[in-house]
């Protein structure tokens, strides 16, 4: 039985991920087709449905609307997809506005907008998520605070001004998705559209005295001037658009009521989408929304085809479901180091799960490639994933030549811990907007960014492994001589290769910096970090050739390493200066300090005497009295 066992773990997860692939139809209401429909935002082409989503992790770090987050799980809260939460912003914002999508934590920042703080069941408040309405009255307070704010350096801004600038961003992206589709959201009525255009004269009044410099209307001003900060819904046909394909309904509009013309193709049809919508007409609603499809499919067909594979990637999460098949392997990896001569079937089911893990991060990662046409590295977030799946290969690698499990140790807790940090990045907004102007070149800026970041990974397996060689030997009697030699040759054959890949991908780095900037090197952060990574690889590399150092010596070394990576992956990001700030963010800073003081802690461990170590506990060197030859010493080599 126990030889089929491993076979029947990995059937039972690869029936499980191929049973999850098969996307459900729409049942009364077509959400799904709605959702399929290509806007244009954050400079890039994209379903409505990835727009809803992206919107509401921002707003309240989830991908669905929770209408009801004062319920527990089991008393069954009403949650609504992204899609159906984007369709009544646009469509019912009076309805939309009375559902609790801001999440606030900050006990500050909850006082001065005058918010209940404590969890009430009785009057339907969790004392985290709140509605626009309860936002509103308080936004002239809260954009003065947010002014303030904003002019702190942003490595001195304290956590609350951070939940401030968070909440203003938050409210930004609620009114330009409320305004996308104006007066036309309300069904295309004439009396829609006349208020709309007497706002749109008001704006343009204000902006005409503010040029004079006299007094106007600011709250007019800001009303025009959001609206044309919304996604970009209407597809321009090309024979009609110049420098663009695509644009915005409040351009539209005034073109239109002002100039004349035919309002664009998209504009009607929109009209008869929100109509039937509002009327709760799900037949018309989903007939108007196969029309537009069909529309769309004479000339836009690539736009709509996008939409509709990126529908089906959200759908998926394969880097969600990554993460728990990953979880499951790690915890079959620990069941086998307890009884390794019993249990090896558990070694066995663990690589097979790791293995169904990787292709499916695989998958993931083309499929982010294939959507955005660029190489797998474009920013921060496409690094971790990146990082996860060259580890998740590199612990395979070591699997096939150590069986013992340490090598599928390595690839599901370091692809777990990655897919992890790629989700909080997600939280910042859209994963795969466009590249930097900076980043978008040539040939060499690929390899040079897909070789580096092979560097930082190898370099994070090394360190991983040395913090599986100090536990194991600190806190168990596991680390015997045959698994301490096996660590350690796994250790130095990882930053050999992590020497490599990092001297490599910096170098072509310097090639591409002197083809997009015109010189090789510049003594950016950036650059100083990856040269850092490169040198201190190669010092670890000489202190074992010298024999400066053994095993546990080359296990504290490889976790600096760690540090030295994690300063080079995100703490000069977090600087926000030189030509690499692309991937600037300060919400991990917090988390990057922990990571350094358990790093820190752990080579404290690592220095501690070697009869403190519970695997050496008991066997000491001795040495004759009347000289000699030394008795045998059973524990591993350490210095």
């Amino acid at each position: 039985m126990k030889k089929w066992l491993p076979w029947i773990v990995v059937a039972v997860f690869a029936a499980w991920l191929l049973g999850s692939l098969r996307m459900p139809k729409d049942k009364e209401w077509a959400y799904g087709s709605f959702g399929r429909l290509p806007v244009v935002s954050n400079g890039r082409t994209q379903p409505l449905d990835s727009l809803a989503r992206n919107t509401l992790l921002q707003l309240r770090e989830k991908q669905t609307a929770n209408l009801e987050p004062w319920k527990e799980w089991y008393q069954k809260p009403k949650i609504i997809s992204a899609t159906e939460w984007v369709l009544a912003v646009m469509m019912k914002p009076d309805d939309a506005d009375r559902w609790p999508v801001f999440r606030i934590d900050n006990p500050d920042v909850k006082g001065l907008l005058a918010l209940p703080g404590e969890p009430n069941l009785a009057k339907k408040q969790d004392g985290k998520h709140y509605t626009w309405l309860q936002i509103k009255p308080k936004l002239a307070d809260l954009q003065r605070e947010v002014i303030r704010a904003s002019k702190v350096d942003n490595s001195k801004r304290n956590p609350y001004d951070q939940s401030l600038i968070k909440l203003w961003t938050a409210q930004e992206l609620y009114n330009r998705i409320k305004f996308t589709l104006g007066p036309v959201g309300a069904g295309n009525s004439d009396e829609a559209v006349k208020a709309y255009m007497e706002k749109v004269d008001a704006g343009r009044a204000a902006y005409m005295a503010r040029m004079d410099k006299k007094e106007y209307d600011e709250s007019a001003l800001a009303w025009l001037g959001e609206q044309f900060e919304t996604p970009l819904v209407l597809p321009v046909e090309p024979e009609k658009s110049r420098n663009q394909q695509w644009s915005r309904m409040a351009e539209d509009l005034i073109q239109t009521s002002r100039g004349g013309g035919t309002p664009n193709f998209a504009v009607p049809e929109y009209a008869k989408i929100a109509k039937a919508y509002r009327s709760g007409n799900a037949a018309e609603f989903d007939a108007a929304v196969a029309e537009y499809q069909s529309q769309l499919a004479d000339k836009f067909a690539p736009a709509l085809k996008k939409g509709r594979a990126e529908q089906f990637f959200n759908f998926v999460e394969p880097f969600y479901k990554a993460m728990i098949v990953f979880v499951c392997a790690f915890l079959l990896a620990l069941g086998y180091w307890f009884k390794p001569k019993q249990w090896d079937w558990m070694r066995r089911a663990a690589v097979g799960l790791v293995v169904v893990a990787l292709v499916v991060h695989t998958g993931g990662l083309v499929t982010r490639m294939v959507l955005e046409g660029r190489p797998p590295v474009t920013n921060l977030y496409s690094s971790a994933i990146f990082i996860g799946w060259g580890a998740t290969i590199l612990g395979l690698i070591l699997e096939m030549f150590w069986r013992n499990s340490i090598g599928v140790v390595v690839s599901s807790t370091i692809g777990f811990i990655t897919l992890i940090i790629a989700h909080h990045l997600s939280l910042s907004g859209d994963t795969m907007e466009m590249m930097r102007a900076v980043l978008d070149t040539n040939f060499w800026l690929a390899t040079h960014v897909v070789v580096v970041t092979l560097g930082y990974a190898s370099t994070f397996v090394a360190g991983f492994l040395a913090i599986i060689y100090i536990i194991r030997g600190v806190f168990t009697p596991s680390l015997t001589p045959d698994i301490s030699r096996a660590l350690t040759r796994m250790i130095y054959g990882i930053i050999c290769f992590a020497a490599l890949f990092s001297f490599v991908g910096t170098v072509l780095g310097g090639i591409w910096a002197d083809q997009s900037w015109g010189r090789f090197w510049g003594w950016d952060v950036k650059e100083n970090g990856a040269l850092i990574i490169v040198l201190w690889n190669a010092l670890i590399l000489h202190a074992r050739w010298g024999g400066l150092i053994k095993e546990r010596g080359l296990a504290n070394m490889a976790i600096v390493g760690n540090i030295v990576t994690g300063w080079s992956w995100f703490g000069v990001n977090m600087l926000g200066i030189g030509l690499h700030s692309y991937g600037f963010t300060n919400a991990a800073f917090r988390a990057l300090l922990l990571f350094w003081v358990s790093q820190l802690i752990l080579i404290g461990l690592g220095s501690l005497p070697k009869h403190m170590w519970r695997s050496f506990q008991g066997v000491q060197d001795s040495v004759p009295p009347t000289g000699g030859k030394p008795k045998k010493n059973l524990a591993p080599a350490t210095s």
